[in-house]
């Protein structure tokens, strides 16, 4: 491992104080904001980009880059700040419209919005998931295309969280998770501030973070969040070998620099003021102007452009021997990475053969046999539930810490964290995870649902036990307002199938929607019905369709969905008589 020369750790400095005034001055103008973060975490920002992220700027999708993950949302003008400086097509205008309506810098950081942003987060402890769920990605990525003669993809995940991260349950969940699952390929830094919104962390908080990462089953390193050598050192050797997850604790000081406000709540979710934002550019040196970024800053990123071009132009070319070497190998990646369907699809799922009556979680499970082996991208995974939501893949071993060729997760009783792995699975942007629990229990996930929603990805909820006559598990587990509560989520389509006709279109409306789908599913057998076996465009298709039709003036209209479906049809036997 080589050592940082003193001139790079100058340039370090400069590139963390540019953080600084870019962000303060963001912050101000928009009159909105968290600086505090931002300028605590300035150095360690200006190694991540600096020094230590592989990837190339100039193309964002480059699929063996480094992933970075900002699990603290709520410091999204550290990271666009970042991102600018590092080359990504961010300019200062947009670094000057922060959070204003429209623009590439919104208040917290949405995927799909910003170049080079890799999944949306805000709510604390999300991103720990996200990160969880690019790792695991990528080692089944490792497993699936690496050969012995050419190596695809060895990429590493970073997150960035807080004391709010640790502190919200779901990265505790995750944590677990990655644990268990030994990725090591993932690493936390974690922003040690001893601050929360409401003041003092030791006001809310006294446990031993580090003691119970290593419970986890973590690697865990503790350094001085300004100590550039201390970053490199640890960092590097994680880049030569790692063994498990590894958790950076890092020491550092909420709004650093700032005369009046540093280490106080006062710098964490409010502008610093304009007199104060002057006197802490006085304390840390810089020019008075705004935005002001230094020609040495400018310079650096420029030339470190090449090498990060050519990081991915060496990957291109390993990518073209290792395709003239594994043909069939390429064409599952591109099947995969291209999320390709059969143009029969279609055709093949209303051919299959499924028994009535029956439940729809089964007839589902019938459905997923026949797609895992159409389709390599698909992957599922339950919350300790697969032999009650139905939802494992037969012939496919469970994914495990020694084993990452299967295609079933068990993420253990984490519903949060199964929701928030799925999102960042879903963003590496070769899988198409579908994941499942009971209906009752979606409310455990919801939030990961709806930010899933937000960015407009393709993850496939498989819930069962739908309504009351799940059975003598009572009103406990009885969903009564779940579905409409999911159907009140954006993006979000749900689709409650009556019979096993609606299960097969269900699921073809899930492949060919670009967006999250709830699959709502029973426990109780489901009879066919007539007049569903119909194309999709003139079914499940249009989301609500005619299945018997008036024979004179109607005095009534049943409307129904799911299981109510047959029983409104025997209702309408009844009232014609």
């Amino acid at each position: 491992m080589s050592k940082l020369d003193p001139e790079t750790k100058k340039i370090f400095s400069k590139i963390a104080n540019t953080v600084r005034d870019l962000s303060m001055d963001a912050v101000q103008k928009a009159n909105s904001g968290h600086p505090g973060l931002p300028l605590g975490c300035a150095e360690l920002g200006a190694y991540l980009y600096g020094h230590a992220l592989r990837h190339n700027p100039k193309n964002s999708k480059w699929m063996n880059r480094d992933r970075f993950v900002l699990s603290a949302g709520h410091g999204s003008i550290w990271l666009y700040s970042l991102l600018h400086l590092s080359g990504f097509n961010l300019s200062l205008e947009d670094i000057k419209n922060f959070r204003q309506f429209n623009s590439k810098t919104p208040g917290h950081p949405e995927y799909g919005m910003t170049d080079g942003v890799e999944t949306t987060t805000g709510p604390l402890g999300q991103g720990t998931g996200n990160a969880a769920g690019f790792a695991l990605g990528l080692k089944l990525l490792e497993e699936k295309f690496n050969t012995p003669t050419h190596t695809l993809f060895d990429a590493k995940v970073f997150c960035l969280a807080g004391d709010g991260d640790m502190m919200e349950g779901v990265s505790s969940e995750v944590a677990s998770f990655a644990g268990h699952l030994n990725l090591n390929n993932l690493i936390c830094l974690y922003d040690s501030n001893h601050v929360t919104l409401d003041g003092p962390l030791d006001q809310s908080c006294s446990e031993d973070t580090m003691a119970r990462y290593r419970a986890y089953g973590w690697d865990v390193y503790e350094i001085d969040g300004y100590d550039f050598d201390a970053m490199h050192e640890v960092i590097s050797k994680l880049r030569e070998k790692q063994e498990k997850p590894a958790f950076i604790l890092a020491h550092t000081i909420i709004g650093k620099g700032s005369p009046h406000k540093a280490g106080t709540n006062k710098a964490h979710g409010s502008p610093l003021g304009e007199e104060e934002v002057a006197e802490t550019k006085a304390n840390l040196g810089l020019p008075p102007e705004d935005f002001y970024i230094p020609q040495a800053v400018k310079t650096f990123f420029e030339n470190k452009l090449p090498g990060e071009k050519k990081l991915e132009e060496e990957w291109n070319e390993t990518f073209r021997k290792w395709s003239l070497a594994n043909p069939e190998l390429r064409k599952e990646y591109d099947a995969m990475k291209n999320h390709t369907l059969p143009e029969d699809l279609e055709a093949k799922l209303a051919a299959i053969d499924i028994k009535s009556p029956e439940a729809s979680r089964s007839s589902s499970n019938v459905v997923i046999q026949t797609l895992a082996d159409l389709l390599p991208q698909l992957y599922g995974g339950s919350a300790d539930l697969s032999g009650s939501d139905k939802t494992h893949i037969d012939n496919s071993p469970l994914i495990a810490p020694d084993n990452f060729s299967g295609r079933n997760v068990k993420f253990g009783i984490r519903e949060f964290c199964m929701g928030t792995v799925a999102n960042g699975f879903a963003l590496t942007h070769t899988f198409t995870p579908f994941v499942g629990t009971f209906l009752i229990f979606s409310d455990y996930m919801r939030n990961s649902i709806r930010l899933a929603c937000l960015s407009k990805i393709q993850v496939i909820y498989h819930f069962t036990h739908d309504s009351f006559f799940l059975g003598e598990d009572g009103p406990t587990h009885q969903p009564i307002e779940q579905v409409a509560s999911l159907r009140a989520i954006p993006n979000l389509h749900v689709i409650r199938p009556a019979d096993n006709n609606e299960v097969k279109m269900a699921w073809y409306a899930a492949l060919t929607y670009n967006c999250p789908t709830a699959l709502i599913l029973s426990r109780q057998h489901l009879r066919d019905l007539p007049d569903t076996n119909v194309p999709f465009k003139d079914g499940v298709g249009r989301g609500a369709y005619i299945i018997r039709k008036e024979q004179q003036k109607p005095d009534y209209t049943l409307f129904a969905t799911g299981s109510e479906v047959a029983l409104a049809l025997d209702v309408a036997e009844q009232l014609d008589t």
